[in-house]
């Protein structure tokens, strides 16, 4: 072997195989999407539709957008929490999101179906702001480097005025629901972590 072996495949790199997957199938069984997008009419209904939405995505560049947010901030996540503890907070930020979503069709601001793995990734994005909130990003609508921490709001704040936009096309609402949070699980977890072990207790 090389003297460098190969980077260990983690669950993060699962989860990109798995929507990659998924999107193909999307692609050749057209009744496959809106058997399992998010649709608020069918939502209570059909429960499973929380969850499964998730993994769906309507184009090519709305998969390459998410898979790409997905590898960016989830690897340094992953490494820093675990994968069990990553899968956990993955899939319930994207329920938390879809959870988002449903209450603005309860409040007359949408009616159309949902699909997409955002929620799940603001999720961890909220995660990533916690962890690491002096990491540098660019991000729009800002073209130069910010701290994870000045992002984290500048998303809140985006995506609230986005829900009031449904003509947007975009689950603002999907998206504060995961990054609301992830924000929550990332602040437990660096509590935890700073807690000292038994034997690092002075008496």
């Amino acid at each position: 072997m090389n003297d460098r072996q190969a980077e260990k495949m983690d669950i993060v790199d699962y989860l990109l195989i798995t929507i990659g997957i998924v999107f193909l199938l999307q692609t050749f069984i057209e009744e496959l999407t809106p058997l399992f997008y998010f649709d608020p009419y069918l939502a209570l209904q059909q429960p499973w539709r929380f969850l499964t939405s998730i993994f769906l995505h309507a184009n090519l560049t709305h998969l390459f957008f998410n898979a790409y947010a997905l590898y960016l901030f989830g690897k340094p996540v992953v490494r820093e929490i675990g994968e069990k503890e990553f899968l956990k907070i993955f899939i319930l930020t994207g329920l938390s999101g879809s959870i988002g979503y449903y209450i603005t069709f309860l409040l007359g601001l949408t009616t159309n179906p949902a699909l997409g793995a955002s929620g799940a990734i603001f999720g961890i994005m909220g995660v990533a702001s916690m962890l690491f909130p002096n990491s540098k990003i660019i991000m729009f609508p800002v073209f130069f480097p910010v701290s994870l921490r000045t992002a984290s709001v500048i998303w809140i704040v985006i995506e609230f005025l986005g829900v009031f936009n449904p003509s947007s096309g975009i689950a603002s609402a999907a998206h504060l629901g995961g990054l609301f949070l992830g924000l929550y699980y990332g602040k437990k977890i660096k509590e935890e972590m700073a807690k000292p072990y038994w034997w690092e207790i002075e008496y």
